[in-house]
């Protein structure tokens, strides 16, 4: 199966969803979250840069509960919509 290409706003989302997780890490080491949520530093690290703009749902959900958020604040920010 070839994946498609993501579109501006998917990547755009992506970047969002990044700035959000980053802000939310705050001073935190990297590895010890991504530690907590299951996945690997650069994993983290791609997500936060938006270099990853797509994560699996399962990624977020456990980056959410690592951070404190919500998934409803993730998905708001992936979205575009202020909370």
């Amino acid at each position: 199966m070839v994946r498609q290409p993501l579109t501006p706003s998917q990547i755009e989302a992506g970047r969002r969803l990044g700035s959000l997780l980053r802000h939310a890490r705050g001073g935190r080491d990297l590895v010890e979250v991504a530690s907590a949520a299951g996945i690997s530093p650069e994993t983290l690290r791609k997500i936060e840069t938006g270099r990853l703009p797509s994560p699996g749902f399962g990624t977020i959900v456990c980056l959410g509960e690592a951070l404190g958020l919500p998934v409803e604040e993730l998905a708001a920010a992936w979205r575009g919509v202020l909370v």
